[in-house]
């Protein structure tokens, strides 16, 4: 079973008993979140580390974009609920990059392509330099961030 898995399950039982509200709704979605992908397709199976954490970025980026639905109508406790529970989960997923980091990444991605294509890659080849580069940076950035990164990488 994977790792991250189990500190989920023993973070729910502290929180259980500390009484901690959010923490727990917060913590009991993740898992049933985790539990329903195990299950999902022909035959269930054990997420890895890697499976759990891209679980739980699914996660955040609900919970981000409910808080912002929630904010345009008026909602703001709703609002608040919704960014506390991406705070939570956002404890159990990996630093994330900052845009120099991010540039540097793309910048090794690029050479890369580069060494296969034998040229300078361009606005057609954005999906070669995205798939390298989230190869690199691995859910420890948002792929909103990434492809604007490369896009103006490439275009400049």
């Amino acid at each position: 079973m994977a790792e991250l898995k189990n500190r989920l399950q023993a973070d729910l039982t502290t929180a259980l008993k500390n009484r901690e509200k959010t923490r727990l709704a917060t913590l009991r979605m993740a898992l049933s979140a985790v539990t329903n992908e195990e299950v999902a397709g022909k035959e269930a199976r054990q997420l890895t580390d890697d499976e759990v954490l891209k679980v739980l970025a699914r996660e955040v980026r609900k919970r981000k974009e409910a808080s912002e639905a929630f904010a345009g109508a008026g909602r703001a406790e709703q609002a608040q609920l919704e960014l506390d529970e991406a705070e939570v989960l956002n404890a159990y997923l990996p630093k994330q990059l900052d845009d120099t980091e991010i540039a540097a990444y793309v910048d090794e991605a690029i050479a890369e392509v580069t060494t296969q294509l034998g040229e300078a890659p361009g606005q057609r080849q954005m999906g070669q330099v995205m798939k390298a580069t989230n190869a690199k940076v691995a859910g420890r950035a948002d792929g909103g961030r990434v492809a604007a990164a490369v896009k103006s990488r490439l275009a400049g």
